[in-house]
């Protein structure tokens, strides 16, 4: 029955998100319709709303499950967004995954799924 599902994050800044995902992220962006800003990349797509509440971007989230997790770290180490405490690494649940924080402070967690390797 469900397809896909798309996370709705907050965003403090529009054109500051626009650049972010686009520049940073890799992301196509697609729309701005007063601040709400749409991105996608392959099959995934994100959209944000506009906040001026920093705390909610900070409580805020969403995890991306991707193939070739290796070389996404290494793309994005190269543009300096990983988090410092979400470096690459292989979790007990069998997901290989690191962290980002976008420019608004929502945390993006990506994982590939390494349970049939072990």
């Amino acid at each position: 029955m469900f397809k896909t599902a798309t996370p709705i994050l907050a965003s403090l800044n529009a054109e500051e998100t626009i650049k972010f995902y686009t520049e940073k992220l890799g992301f196509t962006f697609h729309n701005n319709w007063d601040g709400y800003v749409i991105f996608s990349k392959d099959d995934i797509s994100i959209h944000l709303w506009p906040t001026d509440d920093e705390s909610i971007p900070k409580n805020t989230g969403c995890y991306i499950y991707v193939t070739a997790v290796d070389e996404l770290y290494a793309a994005y180490s190269e543009q300096g967004v990983v988090h410092p405490n979400g470096k690459l690494k292989n979790m007990p649940w069998g997901m290989r995954q690191f962290s980002i924080l976008d420019n608004s402070g929502n945390i993006i967690h990506f994982g590939e799924d390494i349970s049939e390797k072990a």
